[in-house]
């Protein structure tokens, strides 16, 4: 359903995650009969929830897991991301995340020409989600992909700042407005309706600037998923990946960043459980392995080569 892949005539009903793992399942065996020795699955961000969910469907197929900065999500608006935007670091820096959100938006007049200007420049096109539209989701979307993407450092938002120019750039710096673009929109439809069927995701706080909003009325995505079908949400799905990851789900190592957002709603295995999670502190949704220091990696190369087994060497990754 992605790139090439992409049928003309999309059957949405067949695009599921248990149709994706049996595909997984079906290639592994093939496979199994050239390579003999152990197996890792592994996944960034939303293929690191498919690897936990490849796991569930086929606990025997892999040895080991690895799924980076994977969310288990609740609901379309896990509400536990919210929770986390307005608690994380201290109170001046969340308002000036909200400041700066209110003054894009007092400043709209000024900055949709920008929008415009970039737009030409960059050949994209805003036919299904119209300007006036794409800004105000943007301006949405920022604290989520601040953390998310962003350094965390708060003093980098600009301030007081009456330079359109500036505020133009840092906004767009942040929450990447080519995802509500044409292009954006058709790309992206196969993952949101994964997310409104299944997944779950993430919903906007439209408080802070409620008063301010011309065209956003919901808080949810649900704009951006396939339109004139049904789409249902299943809430039941990712409770039973959850239920077994944390329970049984043995030989999975977690890797996340402590600013993403995304670890708001990261499992959390029960000790009985032979599963090793790291956290990076300060670190957001680009945290990998090799970011650790070199004595947490020695505790992360040390448990996969207890899980692997002394027949197969690990080589740590370079900085």
């Amino acid at each position: 359903m992605y790139g090439k892949s992409r049928p003309d005539e999309i059957p949405w009903k067949y695009l599921t995650n248990d149709n994706a793992t049996n595909d997984y399942h079906f290639i592994v065996e093939k496979l199994k009969s050239l390579y003999k020795n152990k197996w890792i699955s592994t996944g960034i961000s939303k293929g690191g929830e498919t690897a936990l969910i490849y796991k569930y469907n086929f606990p025997n197929d892999i040895d080991v897991t690895v799924p980076y900065v994977a969310p288990l999500i609740n609901s379309t608006e896990d509400i536990r991301t919210n929770d986390f935007i307005n608690t994380i670091k201290n109170e001046t820096c969340r308002d000036k995340i909200k400041t700066f959100q209110r003054t894009i938006l007092h400043k709209r007049n000024d900055i949709i020409p920008l929008l415009k200007e970039y737009a030409t420049t960059n050949e994209i096109t805003f036919n299904e989600v119209p300007f006036n539209e794409v800004l105000e989701y943007a301006v949405l979307e920022f604290p989520f992909s601040f953390w998310q993407w962003g350094d965390g450092k708060c003093d980098k938002i600009p301030e007081n700042n009456n330079d359109i120019n500036v505020l133009f750039k840092f906004l767009i710096k942040n929450s990447d407005i080519t995802v509500y673009s044409d292009w954006g929109y058709n790309y992206y439809l196969p993952s949101f309706y994964q997310h409104m069927t299944e997944l779950g995701y993430y919903g906007y706080d439209l408080t802070p600037v409620k008063d301010l909003l011309q065209v956003v009325t919901s808080s949810s995505n649900k704009r951006f998923a396939p339109k004139n079908i049904d789409i249902s949400y299943n809430p039941n799905y990712i409770k039973k990946v959850r239920n077994y990851v944390e329970n049984r789900g043995n030989q999975i190592l977690y890797i996340y960043g402590e600013n993403d957002p995304w670890y708001a709603c990261a499992p959390i295995p029960k000790k009985k459980v032979d599963a090793l999670k790291m956290v990076l502190p300060n670190a957001n949704h680009a945290t990998r392995i090799r970011h650790f220091s070199d004595e947490k990696q020695k505790i992360i190369y040390g448990k996969l080569q207890t899980w692997l087994g002394n027949t197969i060497t690990i080589y740590p990754l370079k900085k």
